[in-house]
């Protein structure tokens, strides 16, 4: 019990760059939220998008080949990836984050 009174404890007093420790959890816990809704919006117009190039190709619009994509891939791919990174490391990656992004793709 004395883990669960120091922690309770620093979050009630502590301060974080002169703001209480609260006042980030939440703010941390709102960005969760706005990046889970985020997540669930690019989904559902990823998926829009898919369905749409592959009706144009089954049409013949334009042609989707393997080859292609696969340029783009290494093309792209690793710039795509140092991004990815670079967000990841700047995202607070805490619990409220967490939990904050599964509340706001499940409720969006």
């Amino acid at each position: 019990m004395s883990l669960f009174n120091d922690l309770f404890h620093f979050i009630t007093t502590g301060s974080i760059a002169g703001l209480p420790t609260w006042v980030i959890m939440v703010v941390i816990f709102v960005i969760g939220l706005i990046v889970g809704y985020l997540i669930h919006l690019f989904l559902k117009i990823a998926i829009i998008v898919a369905v749409v190039a592959f009706v144009a190709a089954y049409l013949g619009f334009f042609g989707l080949s393997l080859s292609a994509l696969k340029d783009m891939a290494t093309k792209y791919g690793p710039i795509a990836y140092q991004y990815g990174t670079l967000i990841v490391g700047i995202l607070p990656l805490s619990v409220g984050f967490i939990i904050g992004v599964i509340v706001g793709f499940l409720l969006s």
